[in-house]
Protein backbone atom coordinates (compact mmCIF):
# COMPACT_ATOMS: atom_id res chain seq x y z
CA UNK A 1 0.00 0.00 0.00
CA UNK A 2 1.41 3.38 -0.99
CA UNK A 3 2.56 5.85 1.64
CA UNK A 4 1.56 9.50 1.39
CA UNK A 5 1.56 12.72 3.40
CA UNK A 6 -1.58 13.69 5.28
CA UNK A 7 -2.35 17.03 3.66
CA UNK A 8 0.50 19.46 4.26
CA UNK A 9 1.46 17.83 7.57
CA UNK A 10 4.54 15.70 8.12
CA UNK A 11 2.42 12.67 9.00
CA UNK A 12 2.93 9.63 6.77
CA UNK A 13 -0.24 7.63 6.13
CA UNK A 14 -1.81 5.10 3.79
CA UNK A 15 -4.89 5.60 1.58
CA UNK A 16 -6.84 3.16 3.76
CA UNK A 17 -6.72 3.38 7.54
CA UNK A 18 -8.43 1.36 10.25
CA UNK A 19 -10.92 3.00 12.61
CA UNK A 20 -11.56 1.17 15.88
CA UNK A 21 -15.09 2.38 16.66
CA UNK A 22 -16.48 -1.16 16.28
CA UNK A 23 -13.55 -3.00 17.86
CA UNK A 24 -13.23 -1.44 21.29
CA UNK A 25 -16.69 -1.98 22.80
CA UNK A 26 -19.45 -4.58 22.69
CA UNK A 27 -22.17 -2.32 21.32
CA UNK A 28 -22.09 -0.24 18.15
CA UNK A 29 -24.58 0.95 15.54
CA UNK A 30 -23.13 -0.92 12.55
CA UNK A 31 -25.66 -3.27 11.01
CA UNK A 32 -25.43 -6.78 12.54
CA UNK A 33 -22.48 -5.81 14.73
CA UNK A 34 -23.48 -8.53 17.22
CA UNK A 35 -22.99 -11.19 14.55
CA UNK A 36 -19.53 -9.85 13.75
CA UNK A 37 -18.46 -10.30 17.37
CA UNK A 38 -20.31 -13.63 17.69
CA UNK A 39 -21.79 -12.15 20.89
CA UNK A 40 -18.54 -12.80 22.76
CA UNK A 41 -18.11 -9.62 24.77
CA UNK A 42 -15.63 -10.79 27.41
CA UNK A 43 -12.95 -8.03 27.52
CA UNK A 44 -9.94 -10.29 26.99
CA UNK A 45 -11.69 -12.02 24.09
CA UNK A 46 -12.49 -8.67 22.51
CA UNK A 47 -8.89 -7.50 22.95
CA UNK A 48 -7.66 -10.71 21.28
CA UNK A 49 -10.19 -10.19 18.47
CA UNK A 50 -9.12 -6.57 17.98
CA UNK A 51 -5.48 -7.61 17.85
CA UNK A 52 -6.27 -10.19 15.16
CA UNK A 53 -7.93 -7.54 12.98
CA UNK A 54 -5.05 -5.13 13.63
CA UNK A 55 -2.59 -7.85 12.60
CA UNK A 56 -4.46 -8.30 9.33
CA UNK A 57 -4.48 -4.55 8.74
CA UNK A 58 -0.73 -4.37 9.31
CA UNK A 59 -0.06 -7.25 6.94
CA UNK A 60 -2.26 -5.53 4.34
CA UNK A 61 -0.05 -2.45 4.57
CA UNK A 62 -2.28 -0.15 6.64
CA UNK A 63 -0.25 2.37 8.63
CA UNK A 64 -2.91 4.76 9.95
CA UNK A 65 -5.04 3.77 12.95
CA UNK A 66 -7.84 5.87 14.44
CA UNK A 67 -9.41 5.66 17.90
CA UNK A 68 -11.28 7.84 20.43
CA UNK A 69 -11.84 8.03 24.17
CA UNK A 70 -15.49 7.04 23.68
CA UNK A 71 -14.70 3.84 21.79
CA UNK A 72 -14.66 1.78 24.98
CA UNK A 73 -11.23 0.14 25.28
CA UNK A 74 -10.15 0.91 21.70
CA UNK A 75 -7.19 3.05 22.73
CA UNK A 76 -6.04 0.46 25.26
CA UNK A 77 -6.41 -2.40 22.76
CA UNK A 78 -4.48 -0.43 20.15
CA UNK A 79 -1.77 0.46 22.65
CA UNK A 80 -1.22 -3.13 23.80
CA UNK A 81 -1.12 -4.29 20.18
CA UNK A 82 1.48 -1.70 19.20
CA UNK A 83 3.75 -2.56 22.11
CA UNK A 84 3.29 -6.33 21.97
CA UNK A 85 4.11 -6.35 18.24
CA UNK A 86 7.13 -4.11 18.93
CA UNK A 87 6.00 -1.58 16.35
CA UNK A 88 8.07 1.56 16.66
CA UNK A 89 6.35 4.99 16.82
CA UNK A 90 8.06 6.11 13.62
CA UNK A 91 6.57 3.14 11.74
CA UNK A 92 2.94 4.14 12.24
CA UNK A 93 0.59 7.12 12.49
CA UNK A 94 -2.03 7.01 15.23
CA UNK A 95 -4.88 9.47 15.72
CA UNK A 96 -7.36 9.73 18.55
CA UNK A 97 -10.16 12.03 19.63
CA UNK A 98 -11.43 13.74 22.76
CA UNK A 99 -14.83 15.16 23.68
CA UNK A 100 -17.08 12.11 24.09
CA UNK A 101 -17.17 9.89 27.17
CA UNK A 102 -17.97 6.18 27.02
CA UNK A 103 -20.89 5.57 29.38
CA UNK A 104 -22.21 2.10 28.46
CA UNK A 105 -20.26 0.21 31.11
CA UNK A 106 -19.56 -2.63 28.64
CA UNK A 107 -23.30 -3.26 28.28
CA UNK A 108 -24.85 -3.60 24.83
CA UNK A 109 -28.30 -2.54 26.04
CA UNK A 110 -27.14 0.51 28.00
CA UNK A 111 -29.58 3.43 27.83
CA UNK A 112 -26.74 5.82 26.83
CA UNK A 113 -23.52 4.69 25.17
CA UNK A 114 -21.60 7.95 24.94
CA UNK A 115 -21.98 11.55 26.07
CA UNK A 116 -20.50 14.62 24.41
CA UNK A 117 -18.78 17.14 26.67
CA UNK A 118 -16.60 19.73 24.97
CA UNK A 119 -15.05 21.49 27.96
CA UNK A 120 -11.44 22.37 28.85
CA UNK A 121 -11.60 20.05 31.85
CA UNK A 122 -12.61 17.06 29.73
CA UNK A 123 -9.96 17.93 27.15
CA UNK A 124 -7.17 17.94 29.74
CA UNK A 125 -8.38 14.78 31.47
CA UNK A 126 -8.89 12.81 28.26
CA UNK A 127 -5.52 13.93 26.89
CA UNK A 128 -3.91 12.38 29.98
CA UNK A 129 -5.93 9.18 29.49
CA UNK A 130 -4.96 8.98 25.82
CA UNK A 131 -1.30 9.56 26.67
CA UNK A 132 -1.50 6.70 29.16
CA UNK A 133 -2.93 4.36 26.50
CA UNK A 134 -0.95 5.43 23.45
CA UNK A 135 2.09 7.32 24.73
CA UNK A 136 4.60 8.20 21.99
CA UNK A 137 2.43 6.68 19.24
CA UNK A 138 -0.14 9.51 19.32
CA UNK A 139 0.49 11.95 16.48
CA UNK A 140 -2.95 13.32 15.54
CA UNK A 141 -5.33 14.66 18.18
CA UNK A 142 -8.86 15.56 17.09
CA UNK A 143 -11.98 17.16 18.53
CA UNK A 144 -14.62 14.42 18.40
CA UNK A 145 -17.69 15.46 16.38
CA UNK A 146 -17.29 19.22 16.54
CA UNK A 147 -20.55 21.00 15.74
CA UNK A 148 -21.54 24.63 15.58
CA UNK A 149 -24.06 24.29 18.39
CA UNK A 150 -21.58 22.75 20.86
CA UNK A 151 -19.63 26.01 21.00
CA UNK A 152 -16.29 24.20 20.93
CA UNK A 153 -14.96 26.29 18.04
CA UNK A 154 -15.59 29.49 20.02
CA UNK A 155 -14.18 28.25 23.33
CA UNK A 156 -10.93 30.18 23.64
CA UNK A 157 -9.65 28.06 26.54
CA UNK A 158 -10.00 24.91 24.43
CA UNK A 159 -8.45 26.49 21.35
CA UNK A 160 -5.51 27.74 23.41
CA UNK A 161 -5.00 24.30 24.95
CA UNK A 162 -5.03 22.67 21.51
CA UNK A 163 -2.55 25.26 20.26
CA UNK A 164 -0.31 24.34 23.18
CA UNK A 165 -0.49 20.67 22.18
CA UNK A 166 0.44 21.59 18.63
CA UNK A 167 3.44 23.55 19.87
CA UNK A 168 4.46 20.38 21.68
CA UNK A 169 4.50 18.38 18.43
CA UNK A 170 0.96 17.03 17.95
CA UNK A 171 -1.00 17.58 14.77
CA UNK A 172 -4.42 19.01 15.65
CA UNK A 173 -7.59 18.08 13.79
CA UNK A 174 -11.31 17.71 14.24
CA UNK A 175 -14.00 15.23 13.24
CA UNK A 176 -17.44 16.34 12.13
CA UNK A 177 -20.93 14.86 12.03
CA UNK A 178 -24.47 15.91 11.29
CA UNK A 179 -26.17 17.70 8.44
CA UNK A 180 -24.06 20.88 8.89
CA UNK A 181 -20.65 19.28 8.40
CA UNK A 182 -19.71 21.64 5.57
CA UNK A 183 -20.69 24.77 7.49
CA UNK A 184 -18.72 23.61 10.52
CA UNK A 185 -15.66 22.88 8.40
CA UNK A 186 -15.68 26.33 6.82
CA UNK A 187 -15.82 27.81 10.33
CA UNK A 188 -12.92 25.67 11.53
CA UNK A 189 -10.78 26.62 8.54
CA UNK A 190 -10.79 30.26 9.69
CA UNK A 191 -9.41 29.55 13.16
CA UNK A 192 -5.74 30.42 13.56
CA UNK A 193 -3.10 30.06 16.23
CA UNK A 194 0.36 31.61 16.03
CA UNK A 195 -0.43 33.04 12.61
CA UNK A 196 -1.49 29.84 10.87
CA UNK A 197 -4.54 27.56 10.77
CA UNK A 198 -4.97 25.62 14.01
CA UNK A 199 -6.63 22.62 12.43
CA UNK A 200 -4.42 20.71 9.99
CA UNK A 201 -6.73 17.75 9.44
CA UNK A 202 -10.45 17.06 9.25
CA UNK A 203 -12.38 13.78 9.52
CA UNK A 204 -15.78 13.81 7.85
CA UNK A 205 -18.60 11.45 6.91
CA UNK A 206 -18.76 11.20 3.12
CA UNK A 207 -20.19 8.27 1.23
CA UNK A 208 -22.48 7.41 -1.67
CA UNK A 209 -25.49 8.39 0.43
CA UNK A 210 -24.06 11.51 2.10
CA UNK A 211 -22.08 13.72 -0.31
CA UNK A 212 -23.02 17.16 1.00
CA UNK A 213 -19.56 18.06 2.36
CA UNK A 214 -17.75 17.49 -0.94
CA UNK A 215 -17.21 21.13 -1.91
CA UNK A 216 -16.07 22.05 1.59
CA UNK A 217 -13.64 19.13 1.63
CA UNK A 218 -12.23 20.23 -1.71
CA UNK A 219 -11.68 23.71 -0.26
CA UNK A 220 -10.03 22.24 2.84
CA UNK A 221 -7.77 20.11 0.67
CA UNK A 222 -6.70 23.18 -1.34
CA UNK A 223 -5.88 24.94 1.94
CA UNK A 224 -3.58 22.06 2.84
CA UNK A 225 -5.72 20.26 5.39
CA UNK A 226 -5.50 16.51 5.56
CA UNK A 227 -8.82 14.83 4.76
CA UNK A 228 -9.91 11.59 6.45
CA UNK A 229 -13.22 10.01 5.47
CA UNK A 230 -15.19 8.04 8.06
CA UNK A 231 -18.36 5.98 7.74
CA UNK A 232 -17.70 5.34 4.06
CA UNK A 233 -20.03 2.32 4.29
CA UNK A 234 -22.76 4.27 6.10
CA UNK A 235 -22.57 1.97 9.15
CA UNK A 236 -23.22 -1.08 7.00
CA UNK A 237 -26.00 0.37 4.89
CA UNK A 238 -23.67 0.28 1.87
CA UNK A 239 -22.89 -3.40 2.26
CA UNK A 240 -24.67 -6.65 1.50
CA UNK A 241 -25.71 -6.73 5.17
CA UNK A 242 -28.38 -4.18 4.40
CA UNK A 243 -31.62 -6.16 4.10
CA UNK A 244 -33.92 -3.16 4.53
CA UNK A 245 -36.71 -3.70 1.97
CA UNK A 246 -36.87 0.05 1.37
CA UNK A 247 -33.24 -0.07 0.20
CA UNK A 248 -33.53 -3.25 -1.88
CA UNK A 249 -33.36 -1.55 -5.29
CA UNK A 250 -30.24 0.37 -4.32
CA UNK A 251 -28.54 -2.74 -2.97
CA UNK A 252 -29.46 -4.64 -6.11
CA UNK A 253 -27.79 -1.96 -8.24
CA UNK A 254 -24.68 -2.00 -6.05
CA UNK A 255 -24.46 -5.79 -6.07
CA UNK A 256 -25.00 -5.95 -9.82
CA UNK A 257 -22.20 -3.46 -10.44
CA UNK A 258 -19.90 -5.17 -7.95
CA UNK A 259 -20.42 -8.47 -9.76
CA UNK A 260 -19.63 -6.80 -13.10
CA UNK A 261 -16.37 -5.49 -11.68
CA UNK A 262 -15.46 -8.69 -9.83
CA UNK A 263 -15.54 -7.02 -6.44
CA UNK A 264 -17.77 -6.64 -3.36
CA UNK A 265 -20.32 -3.98 -2.48
CA UNK A 266 -18.19 -2.66 0.37
CA UNK A 267 -15.10 -2.40 -1.83
CA UNK A 268 -17.15 -0.59 -4.46
CA UNK A 269 -18.39 1.92 -1.89
CA UNK A 270 -14.88 2.53 -0.59
CA UNK A 271 -13.58 2.92 -4.14
CA UNK A 272 -16.12 5.71 -4.65
CA UNK A 273 -14.45 7.57 -1.78
CA UNK A 274 -10.89 6.84 -2.89
CA UNK A 275 -11.76 8.28 -6.31
CA UNK A 276 -12.31 11.75 -4.84
CA UNK A 277 -9.20 13.89 -5.49
CA UNK A 278 -9.38 15.57 -2.07
CA UNK A 279 -9.23 12.37 0.00
CA UNK A 280 -6.06 11.40 1.86
CA UNK A 281 -7.42 8.47 3.91
CA UNK A 282 -10.63 6.48 3.94
CA UNK A 283 -11.20 4.52 7.14
CA UNK A 284 -12.18 0.91 7.15
CA UNK A 285 -14.47 0.31 10.10
CA UNK A 286 -14.04 -3.44 9.84
CA UNK A 287 -15.00 -5.64 12.78
CA UNK A 288 -13.59 -8.86 11.30
CA UNK A 289 -10.53 -9.86 9.33
CA UNK A 290 -12.74 -10.89 6.41
CA UNK A 291 -14.33 -7.45 6.30
CA UNK A 292 -10.94 -5.78 6.51
CA UNK A 293 -9.53 -7.71 3.57
CA UNK A 294 -12.65 -7.07 1.52
CA UNK A 295 -12.38 -3.34 2.32
CA UNK A 296 -8.71 -3.24 1.28
CA UNK A 297 -9.59 -4.76 -2.10
CA UNK A 298 -11.14 -1.38 -2.94
CA UNK A 299 -7.65 -0.28 -3.99
CA UNK A 300 -7.90 -2.53 -7.04
CA UNK A 301 -11.33 -1.31 -8.20
CA UNK A 302 -11.07 0.71 -11.43
CA UNK A 303 -13.35 3.69 -10.80
CA UNK A 304 -14.52 5.90 -13.67
CA UNK A 305 -16.89 8.75 -14.43
CA UNK A 306 -19.52 6.34 -15.66
CA UNK A 307 -19.70 4.80 -12.20
CA UNK A 308 -19.93 8.27 -10.65
CA UNK A 309 -22.91 9.10 -12.84
CA UNK A 310 -24.55 5.74 -12.19
CA UNK A 311 -24.43 6.11 -8.41
CA UNK A 312 -25.18 9.83 -8.16
CA UNK A 313 -28.84 8.91 -7.69
CA UNK A 314 -28.05 7.26 -4.35
CA UNK A 315 -27.24 10.58 -2.65
CA UNK A 316 -29.75 11.66 -0.01
CA UNK A 317 -30.46 15.07 1.44
CA UNK A 318 -28.18 15.45 4.46
CA UNK A 319 -31.08 15.97 6.87
CA UNK A 320 -32.66 12.74 5.63
CA UNK A 321 -29.38 10.83 5.86
CA UNK A 322 -28.64 11.88 9.43
CA UNK A 323 -32.22 11.29 10.54
CA UNK A 324 -31.99 7.76 9.14
CA UNK A 325 -28.63 7.19 10.83
CA UNK A 326 -30.10 8.23 14.17
CA UNK A 327 -32.54 5.30 14.01
CA UNK A 328 -29.80 2.67 13.82
CA UNK A 329 -29.88 0.50 16.92
CA UNK A 330 -26.90 -0.27 19.14
CA UNK A 331 -26.25 -3.99 18.89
Amino acid sequence: MDLRRLGSTNLVVTPIGLGLAALGRPGYINLKHAEDLEKNYEPRAMEHHAHAVLDSAWRAGIRYFDAARSYGEAEAFLGTWLTSRQIQPEQVTVGSKWGYMYTAGWQVNAPVHEVKQHTPEVLRRQRQETDHNLGPYLKLYQIHSATLDSGVLENQAILAELARYRAGGLTIGLSLSGSRQAETLYRAMKIEADGRPLFECVQVTWNMLETSAGSALNAAHRQGMGVIIKEALANGRLTSKNDDPDFSQQIYMLEETATELGTSVDALALAAVLAQPWVDIVLSGATTTEQLLSNVSALSVKWNEGLSRRFAQLAMQPEEYWASRSTLGWN
